[in-house]
């Protein structure tokens, strides 16, 4: 059995919750250490993670001698503060949550932490490993012959409660498109292999937390959107962004197509949220529809039950935290996902915001220079 990895965990509300029940279900895998300030929080983490050391600071975490990875999962604004940190302390391997940061401003202080940093970092992206989406991603390029057009649907629910309400505003989350959409434009670079040039974006907060308010501050998060994306290799994408349509049987859709063919990909939603009455949730689907001979055949992309209870996202976690487990140990060269990659993610999600803001194309130039 190979050497047990000890984590060390920054950050344990829903999500980091969903890191913990998956950590625990993979052999050579301990978490041994947790901050996460927030009381009640903390005690559901440990009834996850009973051998976890609680501890009350970031600097008290890094002093356990034992660890040997960090995992950042706290809110996002305060990500790039607690890179620097670590980085400055006690540089370990780092998995850290989406988005890398949330201020353009932070960009080139991020740039600046990287050049320097002694160990891997992984920018967590679990959509790229659904079981679904890992299969399209797979026989995407065979099917199409080449994709041209490639569109993202999320019809999901609206954003669910986080303590200390941190998710409701703009300034803390990124926005709406770095928050919750830079996972799409990651799979938008991963699919077509090419990078963006252009974003136009139309968006507005239409529905959800129109009467909430926060400290006499009113919710600005946005919950539906379109994007366009050109890319350098001539190939465009969508995303269609909907926070108000959870009756939708899958919540994801992803379709590419190019000139030999189609493909689909169907992925639902969290099974917690799925209706009783409906029986059992609906199994993920890829759909591969070849121009000559027509036919689509459908395909079911079952996904291990057991790893659908622990957490909301397929399975992906779990095959995320292999991954990772194998960069630690230095069985893989390279994180799949790169800080680069999640750079770029989160500058085309504030490309994105600035073009709905501006009601204006916005070149990925703007961002990047």
């Amino acid at each position: 059995m190979a050497q047990t990895i000890h984590y060390g965990i920054i950050g344990c509300g829903m999500m980091g919750q969903e890191h913990l029940r998956n950590i625990a279900l993979l052999d050579g895998a301990k978490v041994s250490a947790i901050f996460e300030p927030d009381g009640e929080m903390a005690a559901r983490s440990q009834t996850i993670a009973p051998e976890a050391t609680l501890v009350d600071s970031i600097d008290s975490l890094l002093t356990i001698d034992t660890l040997d990875c960090l995992l950042i999962v706290s809110p996002n604004y305060l990500h790039v503060d607690q890179f620097a940190q670590i980085a400055a302390t006690r540089p370990l391997p780092l998995l850290i949550e989406k988005p890398l940061f949330t201020n353009a401003d932070d960009a080139t202080r991020l740039d600046d932490i990287l050049a320097t940093y002694p160990a891997p970092v992984w920018v967590a992206m679990e959509y790229r490993y659904m079981p679904p989406v890992a299969a399209f991603l797979k026989d995407a390029q065979a099917v199409t012959g080449g994709i041209r057009m490639l569109s993202i649907r999320e019809h999901r629910f609206p954003f669910l409660e986080k303590v200390g309400d941190w998710n409701r505003f703009n300034d803390q989350t990124g926005g709406t498109f770095v928050e919750k959409c830079c996972h799409f434009f990651d799979l938008m670079r991963l699919t077509l292999g090419s990078e963006p040039v252009q974003v136009m974006a139309s968006g507005g907060q239409d529905v959800n937390h129109l009467d909430e308010a926060y400290g006499g501050r009113p919710s600005d998060i946005l919950d539906n959107g379109y994007v366009i994306v050109d890319f350098e290799n001539g190939a465009r994408a969508m995303l269609e962004l909907c926070m108000f349509a959870e009756g939708a049987q899958y919540q994801e859709e992803i379709t590419a197509v190019g000139a030999q063919g189609k493909i689909e990909c169907l992925v639902p939603g969290p099974g917690r949220f799925w209706p009783d009455h409906l029986g059992a949730a609906p199994t993920p689907q890829l759909i591969v529809s070849p121009r000559n001979p027509k036919g689509p055949e459908k395909r079911d992309i079952p996904v291990d039950p057991t790893l659908l209870e622990a957490g909301d996202h397929n399975g992906s976690t779990f095959y995320q935290h292999q991954g990772f487990l194998e960069l630690v140990r230095g069985q893989r060269a390279a994180p799949d996902v790169s800080a680069q990659d999640g750079k770029i993610a989160v500058l085309m999600g504030m490309a994105a915001q600035r073009s709905i803001a501006e009601k204006r194309a916005v070149a990925m130039s703007e961002m990047t220079g």
